[in-house]
């Protein structure tokens, strides 16, 4: 997974898996989601991040299986 952020357009992209992305499909007006041939998501776009966000407190952790 990568997650990018791009601060001159506060726009959020996350990529949850590479893929050829054939479809995407507007979730609401300020976000998108990428699918592949088989409908998998591939991605995801969320303008205005800073508002809609907790992108400036953003964490991760991976949990034991």
């Amino acid at each position: 997974m990568k997650i990018k952020y791009f601060s001159d357009t506060d726009t959020l992209y996350i990529e949850f898996r590479p893929g050829d992305i054939v479809q995407t499909k507007d979730l609401d007006e300020d976000t998108q989601l990428d699918l592949d041939g088989d409908g998998k998501l591939c991605a995801m776009t969320v303008e205005h991040a800073s508002r809609r966000t907790g992108i400036p407190e953003f964490s991760y952790e991976q949990l034991p299986a």
